[in-house]
């Protein structure tokens, strides 16, 4: 409310200076005419003005904004990856049923087009992974997750990550799979209805991990080529990956 009395006090300002102007104009040079054409080309003018102001300036304002706050996504996104997305992204593929399938899909290359990626991203978004508990190792897994929560925690802390729904969908995949793990002390002797339960959050969060890589890679073959070049080389989808350059 006292915003608002503010902006009321101050048009009522501005509006009293623009009247007493105008009359100090009118007793100096007592031309009425003259007033009233300017004033006329004033406010015939207000309407572009505000055009080329709030609407083309304000939206090329506003799109800086956005490009500056996904550049700083990104950086996280890839901080993420580095941290633990590649390790689980790696590891579990082995663990996958349809391995070949997914496989063959993100198999990126350095000669991916936007074209390749659109339907790569089609595929991972409707993406079922058939994760095969019996070749899951839980405690490695739970010992690693445990390892990155105070990282994890961190990134859920980041308010501004929280208006990218996609990957705050991912940090919450992970994060609830690594609360599910800490819950069970240990995983000899449990029921197989509990261990498919456990296969279901891991194959929602392998989902989750593969889509939001996927964009990641396509970020940086458009911003940064080199590291994109590392991706190439090093993703677990392809035969045998390698940083080492052949």
């Amino acid at each position: 409310m006292k915003r608002y009395s503010y902006l009321i006090s101050l048009a009522i300002i501005f509006l009293v200076l623009s009247v007493v102007l105008y009359f100090a104009h009118y007793l100096i040079f007592r031309d009425a005419h003259h007033i009233f054409i300017y004033m006329l080309g004033d406010l015939a003018f207000l309407p572009l003005e505000v055009l080329l102001v709030v609407v083309v300036i304000e939206r090329i304002l506003a799109r800086q904004e956005r490009q500056a706050k996904l550049q700083k996504l990104n950086m996280v996104v890839g901080a993420f990856f580095s941290e633990l997305g590649n390790r689980l992204l790696s590891d579990l593929i082995n663990d996958v049923d349809n391995r070949k399938e997914i496989s063959q899909a993100l198999n990126i290359t350095g000669n991916w087009t936007q074209e390749d990626f659109r339907k790569a991203a089609e595929f991972a978004c409707h993406l079922k992974v058939e994760v095969d508990y019996r070749k899951v190792e839980m405690e490695s897994l739970k010992v690693f997750l445990a390892g990155k929560r105070e990282f994890l925690m961190g990134l859920l802390a980041n308010s501004g990550l929280l208006e990218n729904d996609k990957f705050t969908d991912t940090l919450w995949a992970v994060t609830h799979l690594d609360e599910e793990l800490e819950a069970r002390p240990s995983f000899i002797n449990l029921p197989e209805k509990d261990l498919k339960h456990i296969a279901v959050d891991i194959a929602r969060m392998y989902g989750h991990l593969a889509s939001e890589w996927l964009e990641y890679a396509e970020h940086l073959k458009s911003k940064y080529p080199y590291l994109f070049l590392l991706i190439v080389r090093t993703h677990p989808f392809q035969e045998h990956p390698s940083a080492i350059v052949s």
